[in-house]
């Protein structure tokens, strides 16, 4: 492979690839590097933050709780709790930044954008974030019918409201609409029928899923031109009996993976291949190991997301916040997206949506701002949640840094030996139009970081 292609591979496949292990990987085989990124994301590493002190309160059944604790005292409790939502939001981020199971953490981050869903109570989400983990690499269906037991979006799609006296019908259409077949490929018919087969699933205090068996219709259903007492794991085989499931997925895997742009031809190829067995690891691989995967077409066209262009500047020079959770979160939010808080059930629309006036200039400097200190404007945006609102409320001057501390020896390790040109073709993947060039030559760094940090404010460097 050339290192454009491993290049190209790794920003698909994680977040990109340190020069000197860009150097290791140059004389193996497509297939090999490939093989090693999906044996090491094998690993199953659950995210958590410690939940020690909630442990009983999480826990005990409902009749218990309610004599333990008055309403109040559970309020602060869950109040408190809540917090801890942004704290598992800080430990995502930082897994995405080092991390040897790349593709697993890459997967897991894509699927969340697909499976969408918002909870503020810790354990639930924590559940529901490592259930995108545990099958980011697995069978679709097994997926998604683990997604439809989480608690957190059991509540979040109102399942939990969802009684056979009183249907609710959220969950069953954003199962079909967003979940597995889009818009077009099912009938309201469909939805109704379907959400009769999901009434009476909930889940108890501890996330666990059961079903209350007097709120469950038992009686027959007629979906997609099938009849029969289905309940909602029978809904989600007949789901999947329908290709248009499977180029549906595919289709997103494509936008996302490949180019924002479909090629048809290639999307009926991955779509035929996954339609076999709903086999997630052989949908990837089998896009991975593809030459029409490394085609000129497809790299370096892709805008780069928000915490992908976080964790592209981390490889290149590692970095901590001085003031983490604040500072983490605030450039979550400024550039639009927030992980674990997505703005509805649709998710990110992603690609050209991550740039607007407001965005763009953050990202061309955010290089600057985290590791040559740059000035930001912090009295530019909206009001924010918690303690994080009131830290900039008490600041009497609104313009800021963003202190990092900076790994300079992990940076020199990788850098130094490079020249300028090989610095140029490792961070910019994308065509360099003769403005930029000149721009390039004209720029005068006063060291290989200060360069770097250069090249990154370049739109180009937006692109992957």
């Amino acid at each position: 492979m050339t290192a454009r292609e491993i290049q190209h591979l790794y920003w698909r496949a994680g977040f990109g690839i340190s020069p000197n292990a860009l150097k290791a990987l140059k004389s193996s085989t497509r297939h090999s590097i490939v093989s090693d990124l999906f044996k090491k994301s094998e690993n199953l590493i659950p995210l958590e933050v410690d939940l020690s002190e909630y442990e009983t309160f999480f826990t005990m059944g409902y009749k218990k709780f309610k004599e333990l604790y008055s309403p109040e005292e559970a309020q602060k409790l869950q109040q408190k709790s809540n917090k801890l939502v942004r704290d598992l939001n800080i430990k995502w981020v930082k897994r995405l930044y080092d991390n040897e199971t790349l593709l697993r953490e890459k997967m897991t981050l894509f699927w969340a954008n697909v499976f969408v869903c918002r909870d503020n109570h810790i354990l639930h989400m924590q559940q529901y974030n490592n259930t995108l983990r545990e099958h980011a690499l697995g069978n679709f269906g097994d997926f998604t019918k683990a997604i439809a037991r989480q608690a957190s979006m059991c509540k979040y799609l109102n399942n939990k409201q969802n009684i056979k006296s009183n249907p609710n019908e959220n969950f069953a259409r954003e199962l079909m609409e967003l979940f597995t077949l889009g818009i077009g490929n099912y009938s309201e018919t469909d939805i109704k029928e379907a959400a009769r087969a999901f009434t009476g699933w909930n889940f108890k205090r501890d996330g666990s899923f059961f079903i209350r068996k007097y709120q469950h219709d038992e009686g027959i259903k007629s979906f997609f031109s099938e009849t029969g007492n289905f309940d909602g794991d029978d809904i989600i085989d007949i789901i999947l009996k329908q290709k248009s499931c499977a180029r549906y997925i595919c289709s997103k895997i494509y936008t996302y993976f490949i180019n924002p742009e479909i090629n048809p031809t290639y999307l009926d190829e991955i779509t035929d291949v996954f339609y076999k067995d709903y086999d997630i690891k052989k949908l990837m691989y089998y896009i991975f190991t593809t030459d029409w995967f490394y085609d000129p077409k497809n790299i370096g066209v892709k805008i780069k997301s928000p915490i992908e262009l976080l964790a592209g500047i981390y490889q290149v020079v590692p970095f901590k916040f001085e003031k983490e959770r604040q500072h983490m979160m605030y450039l979550q939010r400024i550039m639009g997206q927030t992980l674990l808080y997505p703005p509805n059930v649709a998710g990110w629309k992603g690609n050209q949506s991550w740039i607007d006036s407001n965005t763009l200039m953050v990202r061309l400097k955010l290089s600057a701002i985290i590791l040559n200190n740059y000035v930001i404007n912090l009295d530019t945006k909206g009001a924010f949640e918690d303690s994080f609102e009131e830290y900039y409320k008490t600041t009497k001057d609104r313009k800021k840094f963003i202190n990092t501390s900076k790994n300079i020896e992990a940076f020199e390790f990788n850098y130094e030996a490079l020249d300028y040109k090989s610095i140029i073709d490792h961070l910019l993947l994308s065509r360099i139009d003769d403005d930029t060039f000149n721009l390039i030559n004209e720029l005068n760094p006063e060291s290989k970081l200060d360069f770097c940090v250069q090249l990154m404010s370049l739109p180009e460097y937006q692109l992957c």
